[in-house]
């Protein structure tokens, strides 16, 4: 098979798809170029695992150093499992492909996506979703295809298609969308509190380059000559009527005004009655030939047709309407010790927030091809077992909880104060304590609470909410505040976050084939709307972030000195710095362009260090007094360190109002003095005096004398 090159200019720059030289053995293979970078996707299909009832879609990115030319930090220089980014990343590329497969195909589908070439500007994210689409068309799966993706910015108030890194660095816009030809399939997207119309229209402008995409990929399947990929249809069911007959009406009574927990023990009961009922003696099939596989499976789909009629017929599970939200509550100051914390209930769904105040050295160093900074703000999501009432064991978070926690630390990220105002390290974990719908939203409404707790001055509050769809027929109904079974049985989960002003985060994620620019724009409205209801709540917890931090957080005070005398501040080997942090509790950090962060627990040992280090680094001003320590006698004055490493010399005729015979009878090395500078020479010699001291102290009793007699 001879190599198969398709190209496509896109943003000036030119965009290939080619297959047959790499991976011949692959089910399909396709190397993505854009600019310098470089990705290479290989999709492989395998049989259906026995007695599977899933799609078993497994998808995997990885960014290898040397696609950048560097090597992995840190002792071990082989990359190991996956980083954050590369999770995210595997995640974006399945959400949009996975809703393409036709029901019943429960094949094994591998994607496996590497970066080859990083050329420091096209980021290669967006290309392992284009890759993955075009390995599939290539390939045997059934794959209902094709998708692309691209990346949209927002620089000085134009949309940019496919930004590079610089031009994504001074964007207020970072925007994926995915999709078909037709309609909008994934979007996950982050902005500085835009407006919805602003959001709307970047999702359709991306839109229109993911169909000139689409029809690149198409061109390379008419290249290759292939043939159109059918699956046959499954055959019907020989329980679905029979169980609708006697348990759709019995269903959708279990359904309507419940708790989640009681919803499901009614009708697992109706299901556990009605397998007593065709298999009596417990086996595996009946005497007709029935099998409890495809009783199964029946009895889901009803159940999910039950759901949907009832949403469809504007009937809510908990008889809420179509826009309504469940009840929402929210507690700030729940939990000692720490630095803030929160407690933020929406429905059956619970957020735990709490926050921890670092300092410079707390930042999470994040080291890779792509990219290479220190994080000064941090969410964790976690996910126990126990909030959905479950058993499992903990293997440390895995890439939902990575994904949640991400979704939540960017929308808030927007609204943190610069690390100018506030230089704190900022962590923020949410674990969710009950679960039942849209967790990830909450967390970022319990994330905020807790922020604004912990006396964090962010500039807006931020709350997210989850929108949901049913579609059938060219109908459609928008669900706010979706809970669980009206997301699984559902058609749409679109989380939207924002302040007052705008959105800060949104994320779609899609089980059918696509929607349209009317559903998007009704999605977004609909949602600021609730954004807005569930703001004036948390409000009512706490108004505005507290004046004062924490007792428990550590107080840091910041100064900024001339770069030139860092060296100074340090001192030889270090043992000014480490003299200054042991007499006063501090820990004192400094920035190559001088800036001077100092933490403590004491409040009092910060401010001391402060001082010191302001009265070191300072110029020698004139007229000023010092309070120093004579460092040497001589027959002709004394050198007294006003400054530490900054010493001037009171000569014997300055050292008092009088006539002084010898030095040694004012002072000797040790002494403590008041003095003033009254000099500074051209060679940067500083001249003191005791005697001008002595005079304004002497006149300032005078004057307060004769103020008591007036008195």
């Amino acid at each position: 098979m001879e190599q198969t090159t398709v190209t496509r200019e896109v943003a000036g720059r030119e965009f290939s798809l080619s297959t047959g030289y790499l991976a011949k053995q692959a089910s399909g293979a396709i190397t993505v170029q854009y600019g310098e970078t470089v990705v290479f996707v290989a999709a492989q299909t395998g049989p259906a695992r026995a007695g599977i009832d899933f799609f078993p879609l497994t998808v995997d990115y990885r960014e290898r150093f040397a696609a950048a030319g560097k090597f992995p930090g840190g002792f071990m220089k082989r990359e190991s499992r996956p980083t954050t980014r590369e999770v995210l990343t595997a995640r974006l590329t399945d959400r949009p492909i996975r809703p393409l497969f036709p029901d019943g195909y429960n094949d094994e589908v591998q994607i496996m996506s590497n970066v080859l070439s990083y050329d420091g500007e096209n980021n290669p994210d967006v290309l392992s979703i284009n890759g993955a689409s075009a390995a599939l068309m290539i390939s045997e799966a059934p794959f209902k295809g094709p998708i692309a993706a691209v990346r949209v910015g927002l620089v000085d108030e134009e949309l940019v298609l496919l930004p590079t890194a610089e031009e994504l660095a001074q964007s207020s816009l970072d925007l994926i969308v995915a999709g078909s030809k037709d309609s909008v399939l994934m979007i996950e997207g982050f902005g500085d509190q835009l407006p919805e119309d602003i959001m709307a229209d970047a999702i359709m402008f991306a839109h229109e380059a993911v169909a000139e995409l689409c029809g690149l990929q198409e061109e390379l399947v008419k290249a290759l000559k292939l043939s159109a990929k059918e699956f046959p249809a499954a055959p019907e069911n020989p329980f679905t009527s029979l169980l609708k007959e006697k348990a759709y009406t019995r269903i959708r009574e279990s359904k309507v005004g419940k708790p989640k927990q009681e919803r499901h023990a009614l009708v697992d009961g109706i299901k556990t009655e009605l397998k007593a009922e065709f298999f009596p003696d417990g086996g595996e099939e009946t005497a007709d030939g029935k099998s409890l596989a495809d009783f199964n499976k029946a009895f889901y789909k009803l159940e999910k047709r039950v759901i949907r009629d009832l949403l469809q017929e504007g009937v809510r599970l908990d008889n809420r309407k179509p826009d309504d939200l469940r009840a929402v509550e929210s507690e700030v100051s729940i939990i000692p010790r720490v630095h803030g914390s929160a407690v933020f209930t929406r429905g059956e769904t619970q957020s735990v927030a709490t926050i921890t105040l670092g300092t410079a050295r707390d930042t999470q160093r994040v080291d890779g091809p792509v990219e290479n900074f220190e994080k000064r703000f941090m969410l964790d999501y976690n996910f126990p077992s126990y909030s959905v009432g479950e058993c499992r064991p903990i293997r440390g978070p895995g890439r939902r909880e990575i994904g949640h926690g991400m979704l939540a630390e960017r929308s808030v990220q927007w609204v943190l104060p610069p690390v100018e105002k506030f230089p704190y390290t900022i962590r923020a974990i949410s674990d969710i304590t009950e679960s039942n719908g849209s967790s990830s939203m909450a967390s970022v409404c319990s994330a905020t609470l807790a922020l604004m707790d912990a006396g964090v001055p962010i500039t807006q509050p931020v709350a997210g909410i989850s929108i949901g769809l049913v579609k059938d027929e060219g109908k459609w109904t928008l669900l706010t505040d979706i809970m669980g079974d009206e997301d699984h049985h559902g058609d749409m989960d679109f989380k939207v976050a924002g302040t007052g002003k705008g959105i800060t985060g949104i994320q779609l994620d899609l089980k059918i084939e696509g929607i349209d620019e009317p559903i998007i724009r009704a999605t977004l409205e609909q949602a600021k709307k609730a954004r807005r209801e569930l703001l004036r709540s948390m409000l009512q917890a706490i108004g505005r972030p507290r004046k004062e931090i924490s007792q428990h957080a550590p107080r840091l005070l910041q100064t900024k000195i001339d770069p030139e005398k860092i060296g100074m501040l340090i001192g030889p080997g270090g043992k000014t710095i480490r003299a200054l942090q042991e007499d006063t509790g501090t820990q004192i950090d400094i920035s190559p362009e001088g800036n001077v962060t100092i933490a403590s627990h004491d409040a009092a040992g910060a401010e001391e260090a402060l001082a010191r280090i302001e009265a070191m680094t300072e110029e020698v001003k004139v007229g000023r007094t010092y309070t120093g320590k004579v460092s040497s006698v001589k027959d002709f004055g004394a050198f007294i360190e006003i400054a530490p490493g900054k010493d001037g010399l009171c000569h014997i005729s300055e050292l008092s109002d009088g006539f002084v015979k010898n030095v040694s009878d004012v002072c000797k090395v040790g002494d403590v003095l008041e003095v003033k500078v009254i000099a500074v020479d051209d060679q940067n010699r500083v001249k003191l005096s005791r005697k001008a001291v002595l005079a304004e102290n002497a006149e300032a009793s005078d004057e307060g004398g004769e103020n008591d007699e007036e008195e």
